[in-house]
């Protein structure tokens, strides 16, 4: 028997820790929207684009570390740790919410558990930051609807603000059940509760607010460059399925139409709404539905964007609906034994091994992503060191696919001229290039019509059939690999 669930809560982050430093921290290199947010706090980079969908909450997160050393294996050593420590302060509110003990290691525990968790713990994306803040914030706000309290009060405005200033829509979205459940349940009807969950939102809004005014022409613009450069915003209901297909990888499926990976490993996936529901019908049957049941409105609320609105998918885009759910899941898992007496001990041994087997399989499959894409990872810095044998020295400056990641180790300047991401003209690219050594990156397409004279470097180290196309008047000094 649990006795104190403060301890297995911090158990589980200490494993979450531990995993990270065993299979994710030492895979240092960066990916693509890694260097991108890096580079806009780094003193030795230049920064790149910030397009309009991207907040910079986790760029707040990472500044001083960044600041201080410019070693990846270090930041990644950094966000394991306070991520693992942001897993006991997000679901620490919730152990009031039960009678249960269990259940909120439990549901850590299972949100920990999944591979996608565990990757982006280490890595510099917001994903994880907004599931754990999200997890405070509904926390905070049942604990003082229910109890009243000044410290879940300044829970509330504080986990609030975090979760916007990550990523503004997907706080949106996680908020949207709190003032209806606060309008429909009499005795939650607090005005300090809903001035400080707006008040929340608008602190950690704020930055974004005025980001759009000053880039973008303000917030609907910058709403309406967003929607453009994730492909449009509309009804997309086979949001479903791409989710079902990334579940196990990619980390980016787009476009998605490749199946689902490992099969055997989507189990889990399918089964969530059916324990949700169990979990929702057991607590109702102890009289203390109301938790899990906003948690589960939180939950499928934050799925809605990713599910029904957007054409592509990510497995990390639905980390904040896995953090939430898992509570409901919890529920169902620990109170299903008690509910059938007569099975009781044989239910509880095969919810153990459940569970265990959940966890295993993930770990497995987390080492097995983690490999695959430090492979991937691995080029950019193998096409780095060909570009700087090619002569290309900071100051330098990229363009072309792959040019963020690979520009960060060359430490470079990156520029497009074209599509979504365009962040200057082909006059001023080219008067840039006049001035410092310049590349175009491309994978089996001609340079842009401005460089139609440029000659094309075979690059192979960046993967087949890359080629980098320099300007005529560059002097390639060296022979090196290529």
């Amino acid at each position: 028997m649990i006795r104190r669930p403060v301890t297995w809560l911090i158990a589980v982050a200490v494993l979450l820790a531990a995993v990270e430093f065993a299979l994710v921290v030492r895979h240092g290199d960066v990916g693509w929207d890694e260097a991108l947010y890096i580079s806009q706090v780094s003193p030795r980079l230049p920064a790149a684009f910030f397009s309009a969908p991207r907040a910079r909450g986790i760029t707040y997160l990472i500044a001083p570390v960044v600041w201080l050393t410019a070693s990846v294996t270090v930041l990644r050593a950094y966000l394991a740790v306070i991520g693992a420590t942001a897993v006991v302060l997000a679901y620490w509110p919730w152990l009031a919410l039960t009678s249960r003990r269990a259940v909120v290691p439990l549901a850590a525990l299972l949100f920990s558990g999944l591979w996608i968790t565990a990757y982006y713990v280490s890595e510099v994306i917001p994903n994880f930051w907004v599931a754990v803040a999200g997890v405070a914030l509904v926390g905070w706000f049942v604990r003082y609807a229910v109890a009243g309290g000044r410290t879940a009060l300044l829970g509330v405005v504080a986990a609030a603000a975090v979760v916007t200033l990550m990523r503004p829509g997907d706080a949106a979205w996680i908020a949207l059940p709190l003032p209806i459940a606060a309008v429909l349940v009499r005795r939650w009807r607090r005005r300090a509760l809903i001035v400080a969950l707006v008040g929340g939102l608008a602190l950690g809004a704020a930055q974004w607010i005025v980001e759009a005014y000053l880039r973008y022409g303000g917030p609907l613009e910058r709403l309406r460059a967003s929607s453009a450069i994730e492909g449009g915003i509309a009804w997309h209901p086979r949001g479903v399925l791409y989710e079902l297909y990334a579940v196990n990888g990619p980390l980016l499926c787009r476009p998605c139409g490749g199946g689902v990976q490992r099969p055997a490993l989507t189990l889990w996936w399918l089964a969530v709404p059916l324990l949700v529901v169990g979990g929702l019908i057991l607590a109702a049957r102890a009289r203390e539905v109301v938790p899990a049941a906003v948690a589960a409105a939180c939950g499928v609320s934050a799925s809605v964007p990713y599910l029904l609105l957007l054409g592509y998918a990510a497995p990390r885009f639905l980390l904040p609906v896995y953090a939430l759910l898992a509570l409901p899941v919890a529920e169902c898992l620990v109170r299903l034994p008690a509910a059938v007496p007569r099975l009781r001990t044989p239910l509880a041994v095969l919810v153990s091994m459940v569970v265990l087997a959940q966890v295993g399989s993930q770990v497995l499959l987390l080492s097995q992503e983690t490999r695959d894409n430090a492979v991937e990872r691995l080029s950019y810095v193998r096409g780095a060191t060909a570009l700087r044998h090619l002569g290309l020295r900071r100051p330098c400056l990229l363009g072309g696919p792959r040019a963020v990641p690979v520009a960060f180790y060359l430490g470079c300047g990156t520029e497009a001229t074209s599509g979504v991401l365009k962040s200057t003209t082909a006059a001023r690219f080219l008067a840039l290039a006049r001035r410092e050594p310049t590349g175009i990156l491309s994978h089996g397409t001609p340079p842009p019509r401005y460089a139609a004279s440029w000659v094309a470097h075979p690059l192979s180290r960046l993967g087949s059939g890359w080629v980098v196309y320099l300007p005529p008047w560059f002097s390639v000094s060296g022979r090196g690999p290529r």
